[in-house]
């Protein structure tokens, strides 16, 4: 089977149509299930909308928040209220106006810690909340799991020659990103365990990378993220280039 066959596209006319069929997707997901639903984010731009769309009463008040659990994909080793933290963006979007339990928010610790201590505990949260030290692929750590799609083909904070690439063992790690700022990012074997992985797409500016992801060019470090589950790109039609 191709790349683009095991992907499920689905393209919007703008952001603002994409962040609205998220939103509303990523409700019908959580109440289908009974029981914890946990939700692994992203930073960036587009998610952001979705963020806010979530915070509007018409999801605020439908959300089944007190058993849903929040994670980060990644984050940049940066105070909780800096301006480039992804904590930051995702509260002031969606978590300070919502009914969200605190004790369901799970931020990277980056402050009074080094990188690597932060991806050492950050690891030992997922598996404590997990229940194992191994994934069982019939249980996935994520219900779903929210991705974006860099202009060099990254995800997370796994870019092309990172050492994290590599990593099987940790689910999270410490690694330099393209400034040689830190971030800590989780590794492939914790972003696959995911029921349903959906990268979030937007902008003229990602055409040619999204055109090489849905071709498979093993080039990109997001192609060889294997999600257990499904694998969901929602674009818009700047970066699709499809009408």
């Amino acid at each position: 089977m191709t790349r683009a066959a095991q992907i499920h596209l689905e393209t919007f006319a703008d952001p603002e149509a994409l962040a609205r069929r998220v939103a509303d997707w990523l409700l019908a997901a959580a109440m289908r299930k009974d029981g914890i639903f946990s939700v692994a984010l992203s930073g960036g731009s587009t998610p952001r909308r979705l963020y806010q769309y979530l915070a509007q009463p018409g999801y605020r008040d439908r959300f089944p928040w007190p058993r849903m659990h929040w994670f980060w994909g990644d984050e940049r080793f940066v105070p909780h209220d800096d301006a480039q933290s992804n904590y930051r963006m995702v509260q002031e979007a969606l978590f300070a106006h919502v009914p969200v339990p605190a004790g369901n928010i799970h931020p990277v610790p980056t402050e009074g810690v080094s990188p690597e201590a932060s991806a050492a505990a950050y690891d030992r949260e997922l598996r404590s909340f997990y229940g194992a030290d191994r994934f069982d692929p019939a249980r996935p750590l994520f219900d779903v799991n929210l991705l974006g799609l860099g202009e060099d083909g990254h995800t997370a904070s796994l870019f092309p020659g990172s050492p994290a690439l590599g990593e099987r063992d940790r689910w999270v790690v410490a690694a330099p990103g393209p400034k040689s700022d830190m971030r800590i990012t989780l590794t492939y074997p914790a972003l696959e365990s995911s029921a349903q992985a959906a990268f979030l797409v937007a902008g003229r500016d990602k055409r040619e990378i999204l055109r090489r992801f849905r071709d498979g060019d093993e080039a990109l470090p997001s192609v060889h993220l294997h999600p257990k589950g499904s694998l969901h790109v929602f674009a818009d039609v700047a970066a699709t280039g499809l009408e």
